[in-house]
């Protein structure tokens, strides 16, 4: 089977998301911008690589975040278990379209994202899913939360993302309030 039928069985997967962004499955349509974003990061990616990004919230509704402890440790938590959630998924997906063992190892360990920094796919998978966050869930979090703690969340983001990433962070289009404290995360990461 082809890359692109492992990819629309991804969409398909996520279609079934009940979380909506702009009328659409809020996974699928993360899926599909993580995959604009990769495009520009790395317009040479590897199959694995173009899996994992389209799948890096593969099923993540199923896992919700309300099920686990409020909390640093209740997040962190949710986080690991959803990225074994979702390399089991995809992994059963690529099985599903004879997909050889070694990339479905592969992309089980990019999912892991335990190799930040030393594997340059994994850290492209990062950025790709840091720009993500960044145009579809940022806006609205600034919304709701303190500058200053908005400021924190986003200068461990952009900590985690490469020169590359955060210069494209800067093409996103954002309202003032965003773009304060855009403007001020990175004035703290550079301290």
């Amino acid at each position: 089977m082809s890359l692109d039928d492992v990819l629309a069985a991804i969409d398909d997967a996520n279609h079934h998301d009940p979380n909506l962004l702009d009328g659409e499955p809020l996974a699928r349509k993360q899926g599909q911008l993580a995959t604009a974003w990769l495009a520009k990061l790395a317009p040479e990616a590897s199959p694995e690589l173009q899996l994992v990004v389209r799948a890096h919230h593969l099923r993540r509704w199923e896992l919700a975040r309300s099920d686990f402890d409020d909390g640093r440790d209740g997040y962190l938590r949710w986080r690991r278990e959803n990225k074994a959630h979702q390399a089991n998924a995809l992994a059963s997906i690529m099985e599903d379209h004879q997909q050889s063992p070694q990339s479905i190892e592969r992309v089980r360990t990019l999912l892991a994202r335990t190799k930040l920094r030393s594997d340059a796919e994994t850290q492209t998978l990062e950025d790709a899913a840091c720009l993500v966050f960044l145009e579809t869930q940022f806006e609205p979090m600034v919304e709701r939360l303190e500058h200053a703690h908005m400021v924190d969340v986003v200068a461990k983001t952009l900590k985690k993302m490469s020169a590359v990433a955060i210069a494209l962070a800067g093409s996103i289009d954002l309202g003032p309030a965003s773009q304060a404290v855009l403007a001020d995360a990175a004035v703290q990461l550079s301290k």
